[in-house]
């Protein structure tokens, strides 16, 4: 089932943000995020905010969903008032699935972000899709609509590995299904792979590899298996049915996919990421990774701006009943005091390819950074020139090396 949300101080029943907050949108960046919290079927290792139709409950449901988030929308729109973001310069539509829901309801929801504030000229659009839930009209549809990018769940090209997971796609669909991006005008496709699951072989992540490349996607994202409490997985490992997902295995899956990567053309940008060009790059992520500001629509979403941090309430019925009050559905949020936004600006800027400034440590970090550099976990020509920038064995290693920078 889905995790716990955080504990934070209450959101006003307005929505309302302090005018420090409301001034500063958009300095870094403004984009928009949209949780669609629905699924066909529940993935064994997800935790996500997500429903089936059982799990659903009464006041929430598909087909009134898109004006539910109109209706979040029309809020946000009300507390930026008259200092709106300059534009919108990033679109994310995520969940869950989000093509679940018909094409034209996506449509719908971007062209309402348009009219409320304005999307940029070159605006990077992109929805999440399970490999089942697309065909070529709809994506054809979501193209004609703006969308520009879409994020396939691919998982692994082994039946068996996406037996373990849960997942209900065949083999072969989501590689079919990123030809078909392709064909439908896409400018960019991502396959999202996952890495380290019991049985998994080593020739299993390679053919899982090699059918992105020959699929044409320009951008790879790939994650260890996480086995998150509460998950049918977690209790399958807990009954020992399963073996609990090694190390070692996901370090050398790690290698394997820098190597057959970079072989490819393909480049990191972020530890867990690869583009075949720079325009590839994931601005959306690269947002969230810079510190920018983004408002989130739907259950559970998040959003950051201006340094506040708010989230709504998780079930999609809870979220529907408070807009129909005319309520903001938040449920919490906090104010990032100086200490917690500099751990979270060298935890997420240390994993990009353009590493950190050595002049945002103090000096205990510099030191714990010089450390880094003699152990060979930063790059001795990037540190030359002040930055702090990741090495291959320093990526295996980034939480330790972000533990060592923020003493």
């Amino acid at each position: 089932m889905p995790g716990v949300l955080p504990e934070g101080e209450p959101v006003p029943t307005d929505g309302s943000l302090p005018p420090t907050a409301r001034r500063a949108v958009g300095a870094r960046g403004f984009g928009v995020y949209v949780h669609v919290p629905f699924c066909a079927s529940r993935c064994g290792y997800c935790d996500f905010n997500t429903y089936t139709a059982s799990e659903l409950g009464g006041g929430a449901s598909r087909e009134t969903y898109a004006d539910t988030v109109l209706a979040e929308l029309r809020l946000a729109a009300r507390v930026l008032g008259d200092t709106p973001p300059p534009r919108v310069d990033t679109v994310f539509v995520g969940g869950g699935t989000p093509t679940l829901l018909p094409a034209d309801d996506l449509a719908r929801i971007l062209d309402a972000v348009d009219r409320t504030w304005g999307l940029a000229a070159d605006a990077e659009v992109t929805t999440e899709a399970n490999p089942e839930s697309v065909t070529p009209a709809s994506l054809k549809t979501l193209r004609a609509a703006g969308y520009t990018r879409i994020s396939l769940g691919m998982q692994s090209a082994a039946p068996g590995v996406l037996a373990v997971l849960d997942r209900t796609h065949s083999a072969g669909r989501a590689t079919a299904a990123a030809v078909e991006a392709r064909d439908a005008g896409f400018d960019h496709v991502n396959l999202d792979l996952i890495y380290g699951t019991p049985g998994e072989r080593a020739e299993d992540f390679a053919a899982s590899l090699d059918q992105v490349v020959a699929a044409g996607a320009d951008h790879v994202s790939a994650y260890a298996l996480i086995v998150e409490e509460g998950t049918r997985l977690a209790a399958r490992m807990r009954r020992g049915e399963l073996p609990y997902p090694s190390d070692d295995v996901a370090a050398d899956r790690y290698l394997a996919a820098e190597a057959a990567l970079d072989a490819a053309g393909f480049s990191w940008y972020e530890v867990s990421n690869w583009a075949r060009t720079p325009q590839a790059r994931c601005r959306h992520n690269l947002l969230y990774w810079a510190g920018g500001d983004w408002w989130g629509l739907g259950p559970g979403a998040h959003s950051h701006v201006g340094g506040v941090r708010w989230w709504n309430v998780k079930h999609p019925g809870g979220y529907a009943a408070r807009l129909a009050a005319g309520e903001s559905p938040g449920l919490a949020r906090e104010v990032l005091t100086a200490d917690e936004a500099h751990m979270e600006d060298v935890m997420l800027r240390l994993r990009l390819a353009s590493g950190l400034p050595l002049t945002v440590l103090d000096p205990a970090g510099r030191a714990g950074a010089d450390r880094a550099r003699a152990a060979g976990l930063l790059d001795g020509a990037a540190y030359a020139q002040g930055r702090a920038v990741l090495t291959l064995r320093g990526r295996l290693l980034a939480d330790a090396v972000v533990r060592d920078l923020l003493p």
